[in-house]
């Protein structure tokens, strides 16, 4: 079993910047593929940002492609999410999720690991 657990969030003005971490134990992700969700009040969670095992290969939402950044570090098995000018719409609980080989969840979004969220606030 894998746990996960976020750290980072919180209350932002916009414009501004926030670093999420998801640290995972129980065994190392370094070959699982990770990413990051988020879910605000009232609307279906989606997939903001994903990265591959090794950390060659990430994917965005459009609403965020240049704005956040997703990274690894698989020796310390964690995985971190750099937001960047940040919007009010943007506010949401946030997921890290982990995708073991064979990777069923890159495309489909239907990963097999989940942390509890960090919720991140971005105030007008």
């Amino acid at each position: 079993q894998v746990q996960l657990v976020e750290s980072g969030g919180g209350l932002v003005q916009a414009g501004g910047s926030l670093r999420l971490s998801c640290a995972a134990s129980g065994r190392t992700v370094s070959s699982y593929a990770m990413g990051w969700f988020r879910q605000a009040p009232g609307k279906e969670r989606e997939l903001v940002a994903a990265i591959n095992w090794g950390g060659s290969n990430t994917w965005y939402g459009d609403f965020v492609r240049g704005r956040f950044t997703i990274s690894r570090d698989n020796a310390k098995n964690t995985v971190n999410l750099q937001m960047n000018s940040l919007k009010v719409e943007d506010t949401a609980v946030y997921y890290c999720a982990a995708d073991p080989p064979p990777y069923k969840g890159w495309a489909t979004g239907d990963y097999t690991y989940w942390g509890q969220g960090t919720q991140v606030t971005v105030s007008s």
